[in-house]
């Protein structure tokens, strides 16, 4: 068995804003598998695909209603075996979100465990009786605002739901419901799967005694009501593991496939760690960059923290993805050029652990500006302005500079094209040597031909402020990473004879001084 996974690089491709092949504005399987030749070339291991599963659509795919079933507004289960053998014949892996904390309140569970308190599934979902006064059972909190409970007529009772009201938590204390969710991953495997990328996977379990959060002391004030609580009950319960353990099993079972925790923690790297530790997940990522506004060297070091004496436990690292504003944008600003889009993607190809690209970052595209009346998300609605920018994020991804709406569809999509996209369209950028997607293509390259890049040791190495620079070594190869993340120069002492690789925005060897201008970068070889 090999851990492909290890040092791979996995296109994330969200299919709603993809490619559409039909022409009805929202992106498909089909299109997906028409565009896999193109993600070829960027030389990745292998695509994550976001939901794709029968829903309602109240958060576009995330509302699962039908687990073994495709949306028709992407297809259906044939157009998906089409589109895994096809990646399979580019010898791409293909790993699907699976959301197993919740479903959709039109899933078939939910609408019988709702329908009474003696029915079969009545247990299946967190259920709770009101106080006496009737209020919720406790203080808890849905990550989308407002309470952490729903009232239900039929039953007369309370349900959790962490996210929105249309989705009611799962009960994996009760067994039934774990069989239920492993006969569900069994049957993606079967289907052929390389992998699972496991939406919330620290939220399998809540408390069973429910009691409540305690308060969080605020640092500066916070923005949402869900950041005043410690997550003490509703989260990261010990039971989860042994869960994950049993669905590692499981995927032994297969050969050659991978998991992925998304974690969402006050405490991210340490709970990485501990779901991505053997005999449990086969890596796990977090937001600590995803949620992060600024990127600077302590940032990145605290990436890196335990990681070494974790026991063999695996990291994952992204700097966007269809939750969070374009990296472009947030760290840099509006007004971020290239050349800070093409450092983010030097430094981001230059780390340990599993890489996730998030589709349009290998073009650059910065965060796409929706205006408020073409909002589709409902937590971008409830928390405008101060969203976490899921619209702005999740535009079409653009193909043909000079087409209507990019190449994406010949119709209006369901997002609209942001006007800068169109300079950064994958045709512009095809002729050009020098673009950002060219240098995508290169560092993905690099790291697939350096033992070092791919899966060797980091280590930190001395630099002025404002700049991260670190060893990749692997047996007799060692490479220095070397980024300026701010806008002014930095010029230091080398450590030691360097040969350049891969340099950005003039980052310079000479003289045994490394010189970089604002945002530049350099990845250099020992021995000159």
């Amino acid at each position: 068995m090999t851990d492909w996974h290890r040092g791979a690089v996995i296109y994330q491709i969200y299919p709603r804003s993809f490619a559409d092949s039909n022409d009805d504005g929202i992106g498909d399987l089909r299109g997906i598998a028409a565009r896999l030749d193109y993600v070829k070339t960027l030389g990745v291991d292998g695509v994550w695909l976001s939901p794709f599963f029968a829903s309602p659509m109240r958060d576009f795919g995330y509302d699962v209603a039908d687990y073994r079933s495709v949306d028709p507004v992407f297809g259906t289960l044939a157009d998906f075996d089409a589109l895994l053998a096809r990646a399979h014949d580019l010898s791409l892996k293909v790993i699907i979100d699976q959301v197993y904390s919740h479903t959709s309140d039109q899933h078939p569970w939910f609408k019988e465990s709702r329908s009474s308190r003696d029915n079969p599934k009545a247990d299946w979902y967190v259920w709770a009786d009101a106080k006496p006064d009737g209020t919720p059972p406790n203080n808890w909190i849905s990550v989308f605002g407002g309470e952490g409970w729903n009232w239900d007529t039929r039953r007369r009772q309370y349900y959790q739901r962490n996210f929105l009201i249309e989705q009611p938590d799962l009960n994996f204390w009760n067994a039934d419901v774990r069989r239920a969710i492993l006969d569900v991953a069994d049957f993606w495997l079967k289907r052929g799967v390389d992998g699972f990328r496991l939406d919330v996977a620290n939220f399998y379990y809540c408390d069973r005694l429910l009691r409540d959060n305690p308060p969080r002391r605020p640092q500066g004030g916070f923005a949402r009501p869900y950041q005043h609580q410690r997550h003490l009950y509703d989260r990261s319960q010990p039971e989860t593991l042994a869960f994950l353990e049993e669905l590692r099993r499981l995927l032994d079972r297969y050969g050659e496939r991978m998991s992925v925790a998304e974690i969402v923690s006050d405490h991210p790297v340490e709970r990485s760690r501990q779901y991505a530790a053997p005999g449990r997940l086969h890596t796990a990522y977090n937001f600590l960059f995803l949620e992060s506004r600024e990127l600077t060297p302590a940032l990145v070091r605290s990436a890196y923290d335990g990681w070494s004496e974790s026991g063999g436990a695996w990291p994952s690292w992204s700097f966007s993805n269809h939750d969070v504003v374009r990296a472009r944008t947030r760290f840099g600003g509006r007004d971020a050029g290239e050349a800070y889009a093409r450092m983010l993607l030097a430094l981001l190809f230059s780390l340990r652990g599993t890489i996730f690209l998030y589709q349009g970052e290998e073009l650059g595209l910065p965060q796409g500006d929706v205006p408020f009346e073409k909002l589709k998300d409902p937590e971008g609605v409830r928390f405008w302005p101060d969203n976490l920018g899921r619209d702005g994020c999740r535009t079409p991804m653009p193909w043909r500079h000079d087409a209507a709406h990019a190449g994406f569809s010949r119709v209006e999509p369901w997002l609209p094209v942001d006007p800068r996209h169109h300079a950064l369209a994958v045709d512009m950028q095809e002729k050009r040597e020098d673009s950002t997607l060219a240098l995508t293509r290169r560092l993905i390259a690099l790291r697939r031909s350096s033992g070092a890049l791919r899966g060797g040791a980091l280590d930190f190495a001395d630099a002025p402020a404002g700049v991260v620079a670190f060893w990749r070594r692997h047996g007799s190869e060692a490479m220095l990473c070397a980024f300026n993340l701010g806008a002014g120069p930095a010029d230091f002492p080398a450590p030691g004879p360097l040969a350049p690789t891969e340099t950005g925005s003039g980052g310079t060897i000479a003289a045994g001084r490394i010189a970089l201008p604002g945002f530049g970068w350099i990845l250099a070889r020992a021995g000159a």
